[in-house]
């Protein structure tokens, strides 16, 4: 494993971090929809922190997705939960996105956050335990 690989994967799962930060403010001055939006972005982020120690990436959401999902949960180096937790945070992500008159509730945006942070912190300590990656 190389050093750019690593320095990208750290690079992400910090992204990961920062943007379920940012959800965690959206949720706090009732931005519900970009609490949803920023939740799905930070699991997001830390699934392409897996990818990055592989050096596999793509341009499309749904190939990362995927990719994960064939050959990690699958796999069950991660439960399978994990891939449906991930297929509703994009699912509520795009309808918050792209639905005009969608509306996110409290409740919702806190489930998809709590989500969201799950898959962020299992991926944390599956890069510490797995490839010694310091967070």
């Amino acid at each position: 494993m190389q050093n750019k690989s690593i320095d990208l994967c750290v690079y992400r799962i910090n992204s990961a971090i920062e943007t379920l930060e940012a959800a965690r403010a959206c949720m706090d001055i009732k931005h519900y929809k970009d609490a949803i939006n920023r939740s799905y972005y930070a699991a997001f982020y830390a699934i392409k922190a897996v990818l990055a120690i592989e050096e596999v990436d793509f341009k499309r959401h749904k190939d990362v997705v995927a990719y994960f999902n064939k050959n990690y949960v699958a796999n069950e180096r991660f439960e399978k939960t994990m891939g449906r937790i991930l297929a509703t945070l994009q699912q509520k992500r795009e309808a918050s996105d792209y639905d005009d008159f969608y509306v996110a509730s409290k409740e919702e945006a806190e489930i998809q956050y709590k989500n969201a942070g799950y898959i962020v912190n299992v991926i944390k300590m599956f890069l510490a335990n797995d490839f010694n990656v310091k967070i």
